[in-house]
């Protein structure tokens, strides 16, 4: 059974998947949500901000600037430390130029470990709908059709080359007893992300 943090009770409840009563393991209050390109971290970032009221930062925000210039490092981990010597956040992103400093001060990682087929579609998705409504993004950035699928710094081509790369990154994290303080939510599916942050809703309004 996953390691708790001790601030949350245990809480049992029927489990959709195998139909056993299972420990929910909840989010402690310094919570890195990762994954690779498409998984939607920063949606689940952003619901677990709302449900727990505590402040969201987003690593890409940290990151771009205007006209898809990237932030110098220096000026990224000073970014991001200022953000993570806060008592509460919830962080998305998969920056290595910083995760020393975001997994130093975190007490939750949460990973979606989705299935390749799974990350895709979301991904081929959202980069149409970004690309067809000219959504605004970082810094007023907007992904284009041409870069998102004729170029080689589309983010479908990120996504098919960081796949693997991610999933050897964290399996590696998890067995690494410098991150033994860490607790560790892998959700392997959107279905079993719905349920769990569920849960952590229904605990969130109780707590009220």
């Amino acid at each position: 059974m996953e390691a708790r943090p001790e601030a949350w009770p245990n809480i049992i409840y029927l489990d959709d998947f195998n139909m056993k009563a299972t420990q929910v393991t909840l989010p402690g209050q310094r919570i890195l949500v990762v994954g690779t390109s498409g998984s939607g971290k920063t949606t689940l970032a952003r619901a677990l901000s709302e449900l727990m009221g505590i402040p969201h930062y987003e690593l890409d925000a940290l990151h771009w600037q205007p006209n898809w210039m990237s932030t110098p490092t220096d000026e990224m981990r000073a970014r991001v430390a200022k953000a993570v010597a806060e008592t509460t956040w919830v962080m998305d992103g998969n920056y290595s130029r910083t995760q020393d400093l975001s997994l130093g001060r975190a007490d939750t990682l949460v990973w979606l470990d989705y299935p390749f087929p799974v990350v895709m579609w979301q991904l081929l998705k959202r980069t149409i709908r970004r690309s067809f409504r000219q959504e605004e993004l970082w810094a007023g950035n907007k992904e284009s059709f041409r870069v998102s699928f004729l170029s080689r710094d589309s983010i479908l081509w990120w996504g098919i080359k960081t796949y693997r790369r991610r999933r050897t990154q964290y399996l590696r994290i998890m067995s690494d007893p410098v991150y033994a303080d860490i607790t560790f939510i892998r959700l392997t599916s959107p279905v079993k992300m719905r349920a769990w942050l569920a849960q952590v809703s229904m605990f969130a309004s109780e707590d009220k």
